[in-house]
């Protein structure tokens, strides 16, 4: 009795499966390698980035040591630039736990929740984003000036300060949140909720880590937007030295003045300070983005 052979996948003209592993390994791109499509993008970017913010501040840090260190730890010391650098960052830090917290709800709020007036809010969120800022600063003024409708008399006080912030950084917190709030799946917290798990075990163990850093990503935008501010300020704060002076009304006075070095060693000290808390808030994004 004759046997006749099985054909295989070679002799139907059928390609045998390969295993796995080298499947994965041919298919694997190799490390640190461009397509020459993507080599010529990333040149470009690089050298727009190069143009628009790394010649420019290095351009800043070199006018800053032109003058010696001996100027620059001066004018750095100097009470008035001290009074208004710690004004300064002191309301842009209050201002951002306030965006964290007030600007999280209103994110909230306009994702979950099905209201009259609800698109109109979201349009006028974005005010601040098209308004100009003297603009504002006139707005405020109305509000809360001398003349105040409502009887708060906040300008020409340190609160001021921290009304200016508040009104141009408002958008941040709430355009970065609403888009992962969106996102959200919420059979996952139902499923949650039918397990026996509060609302409070929900939002810490289920919502925040998702929103942690789209959260901390608005927070540096926040902050390093608020402590660049200076148009809303001019009208409401009066630009009292050791008062409501801040640094953006600080660097401004020593240009007037012809001293540029004074005005780059202030410049260069707040880029420190935007850089050293927008890195820590980048760190807590990616630790919470590679635990969540």
């Amino acid at each position: 009795m004759t046997t006749t052979p099985v054909p295989t996948g070679d002799d139907v003209g059928v390609d045998t499966p390969e295993p796995a592993p080298s499947r994965r390994r041919r298919l694997r791109a190799p490390r640190n390698t461009l397509t020459p499509g993507a080599g010529l993008g990333l040149g470009i970017a690089m050298l727009w980035f190069s143009l628009l913010v790394l010649l420019p501040l290095a351009a800043i840090v070199a006018r800053a040591a032109a003058g010696g260190w001996s100027n620059y730890w001066a004018v750095v010391r100097d009470d008035q630039t001290w009074a208004a650098v710690t004004l300064t960052v002191s309301q842009a830090a209050l201002v951002t736990v306030a965006n964290i917290i007030v600007g999280t709800i209103i994110a909230w709020v306009l994702v979950r929740d099905r209201f009259w007036g609800r698109s109109l809010l979201g349009v006028i969120i974005d005010v601040p984003f098209a308004l100009p800022t003297i603009v504002a600063g006139l707005v405020l003024l109305s509000l809360y000036g001398p003349n105040s409708p409502i009887g708060v008399h906040w300008a020409l006080t340190p609160n001021a300060v921290f009304l200016a912030f508040a009104f141009v950084t408002l958008p941040f917190v709430v355009r970065t949140v609403q888009p992962v709030l969106e996102e959200l799946d919420v059979d996952v917290e139902e499923a949650a909720a039918s397990l026996g798990a509060s609302r409070l075990t929900i939002l810490r163990r289920i919502v925040l880590p998702s929103l942690v850093p789209a959260i901390a990503a608005g927070a540096a935008l926040s902050f390093a937007r608020a402590i660049s501010e200076y148009g809303s300020l001019v009208l409401l704060s009066g630009n009292r030295p050791f008062e409501t002076e801040v640094v953006s009304v600080r660097v401004l006075s020593f240009i007037e003045n012809g001293s540029n070095a004074s005005a780059a060693a202030v410049a260069s000290m707040m880029l420190a300070v935007a850089l050293v808390v927008i890195i820590a808030l980048d760190i807590v994004q990616r630790r919470v983005a590679r635990h969540g």
